[in-house]
């Protein structure tokens, strides 16, 4: 008989507990709207944004980083030196548009000269040679000079003629200098390589990985030797703010909750160390398509998605760790 009596007695101590724990709890959150839900944090994968063989790892899983540390490097040798090479042609290209654009030079310009000259004085010799043999030929009646040594005076008088002209034109051109279409044709490949090295540098670039915020790591998914390329990521990220609570409301509780509303947010690991936080999202539309025709118990179970953002300076919570939020009253 003592046993069960025992038993009983022990039964009625709990249950005054449990309703005494409630009732506490209750008064606690008098006035208040209390939801439960799950940690939740942005993720992002990382991976090059070009193809190479992987050189370096830089962090493991659960290491810290912060917005532009480098992450991961690829094997970008091969790119750096025709980069080099890019260059090296960039300078020659550069040298000969200056030369373009500078013109001749005061030595070139004499060097026309004396050459136009020196065909000058040749021509005027050859017509020299061709009147004193004509002169011969008047005096003596054609039996002085030949019919043939005429001929190859007034030849030599024509060809003398010519390159006299040809030197003339080349004189004209040095002094004009380039043409303006082979200054424009030495401007655009000069562009064209620049671009071109412009484009190897940002390829030696994305063999470069950085982290794009403050983030926890939390898969290192490649190995130094790997190939990489832009559809196999090499880290997956936890992005450390912002963070919040992901909760659901029902349709009766949602005239309770208001965005920027504050928030206490606790857990099961830390009850006595409330975080802060407000209401930075509400859904718009229900998580469940309603029917038709609904009744009024239909319309009641339907809940809305509510994000609560917190200021967990202390990182204290977790991705999907469960998560108690009180609304209204006192949540200081």
């Amino acid at each position: 008989m003592k046993k069960p009596l025992i038993a009983l007695g022990l039964l009625v101590v709990l249950a005054l507990g449990a309703w005494a724990w409630m009732h506490q709890r209750d008064k606690d959150h008098d006035g208040a709207l209390v939801l439960y839900g799950n940690v939740d944090i942005r993720q992002v994968s990382l991976a090059f944004d070009g193809s190479g063989r992987v050189a370096e790892l830089k962090v493991d899983e659960g290491d810290a980083v912060k917005a532009g540390q480098l992450l991961a490097t690829l094997d970008t040798q091969t790119l750096a030196l025709q980069a080099e090479q890019a260059q090296a042609q960039i300078g020659v290209q550069q040298q000969n548009l200056l030369r373009l654009k500078n013109g001749s030079r005061p030595e070139e310009l004499a060097q026309a000269r004396s050459s136009y000259a020196a065909a000058q004085a040749d021509a005027e010799r050859a017509r020299k040679d061709l009147a004193r043999l004509q002169g011969i030929a008047a005096n003596t009646d054609n039996r002085g000079v030949s019919a043939q040594e005429l001929d190859r005076a007034r030849a030599a008088v024509q060809v003398a003629d010519a390159q006299a002209a040809q030197q003339r034109d080349a004189l004209r051109l040095t002094e004009i200098g380039p043409r303006k279409e082979d200054i424009a044709a030495a401007e655009a490949q000069l562009k064209s390589s620049e671009a071109q090295l412009a484009l190897l540098q940002h390829q030696v670039s994305q063999g470069q990985l950085i982290a794009p915020s403050d983030a926890v790591v939390r898969s290192r998914l490649l190995e130094p030797g790997d190939m990489a390329t832009p559809q196999k990521p090499v880290y997956a990220l936890a992005i450390t703010r912002p963070k919040w609570v992901r909760v659901y409301v029902n349709e009766p509780d949602l005239g309770k909750v208001k965005p920027g509303q504050s928030a206490r947010v606790t857990t099961d690991s830390a009850p006595d160390r409330p975080i802060t936080g407000k209401v930075g999202y509400i859904s718009s539309v229900a998580e469940f398509t309603p029917k038709a025709v609904q009744t009024e118990e239909l319309r009641t179970s339907l809940v809305y998605e509510v994000r609560v953002v917190v200021e967990d300076n202390d990182d204290a919570l977790r991705l999907g760790q469960p998560a108690t939020v009180v609304l209204g009253g006192d949540t200081q």
